[in-house]
């Protein structure tokens, strides 16, 4: 198996772990009602629930990006450079959304979504 394909199954995981945060410790959660308790949410869990809103939205277009260059034949190690950047940018991503730089986490945002492009074409 490929770098860029476990790369698809962490990209998988990532909004899980953005959730655990978004659960972890300060007021009792409520498991029967999830939603609720965090719409009444402040700071940082409330942007760790976005950062796993995002990732989820994230994830398809790199999961296809991956695939369209591997079905093309595009160098592997090209490939498995951008999934790696992917990862990294979504990580950034993740610590500045919880970190409240809007700034910086714009910048990662894009940097994700370029190597997704990139990965898209690397086999034309």
């Amino acid at each position: 198996m490929t770098i860029a394909l476990w790369c698809v199954l962490v990209a998988a995981l990532l909004p899980y772990l953005a959730t655990t945060i978004a659960k972890a410790g300060g007021e009792r959660y409520n498991n029967r009602d999830p939603r609720s308790w965090l719409e009444k949410q402040q700071g940082f869990r409330v942007r760790a629930n976005n950062a796993q809103l995002n990732s989820f939205e994230a994830f398809p277009f790199f999961a296809v990006s991956v695939i369209v260059a591997q079905m093309l034949h595009a160098h592997q190690e090209r490939i498995d450079a951008l999934a790696l950047i992917f990862i990294a940018a979504r990580l950034g991503y993740m610590a500045c959304y919880l970190a409240d730089w809007h700034g910086a986490r714009s910048l990662a945002w894009l940097i994700g979504w370029l190597a997704c492009i990139f990965l898209f074409v690397s086999g034309a």
